[in-house]
């Protein structure tokens, strides 16, 4: 039986990575995490209240995301999840032991982010975050596996790119027929 393979859909607050993850999840007919879902109130709180995460608040929200994988690694079944994975050490964290896990970075101009994020409502994520953010941004290096899209476009532009970067942009073809970044 092949490796499932595993999208971790990457970047900064207001970038649109839930959107494409969703978007790629139900192109692909996969299971999708919203990893957000997996923090911990304590740091669903400190975020609310403009306090930057520490690497040691992101440890447990990092493995328990990586716990979810080989769950769904286990019963063969592929996925996507969206996960801010800003630093290579996070990224690190997600693929140990991991070879089906792919990232797919969005990459937004930061004006642009920063025009998104004064108009959403109802997100624990503050605007006065992004610079925080961006500042610990480490691009995916030339040795980790995944693609950069621009995530400027529209969000039907936006999944196409990704496709075709990540070599999916066949849907419906079973996991196993497929290169992947």
């Amino acid at each position: 039986m092949p490796e499932p393979l595993f999208v971790i859909v990457m970047g900064v607050s207001g970038s649109g990575k839930t959107t494409l993850a969703i978007s790629l999840a139900e192109a692909l007919g996969w299971d999708f995490l919203e990893g957000d879902d997996l923090h911990p109130a304590a740091n669903v709180g400190r975020m609310a209240h403009g306090i930057p995460l520490t690497d040691a608040d992101r440890r447990p929200w990092l493995e328990a995301i990586g716990r979810w994988i080989d769950v769904h690694s286990a019963a063969g079944a592929s996925a996507v999840v969206s996960c801010s994975a800003l630093r290579r050490s996070y990224r690190d964290v997600l693929r140990a032991g991991r070879p089906g896990v792919r990232f797919c970075h969005v990459a937004v101009d930061p004006d642009l982010l920063a025009e998104r994020l004064s108009r959403r409502r109802g997100h624990y994520m503050p605007a006065s975050l992004l610079a925080s953010q961006l500042a610990t941004l480490e691009p995916l290096e030339p040795d980790e596996p995944g693609v950069v899209v621009d995530g400027d476009g529209t969000p039907d532009a936006v999944l196409h790119a990704a496709l075709v970067a990540l070599g999916l942009e066949e849907a419906g073809h079973s996991a196993d027929d497929r290169p992947l970044g």
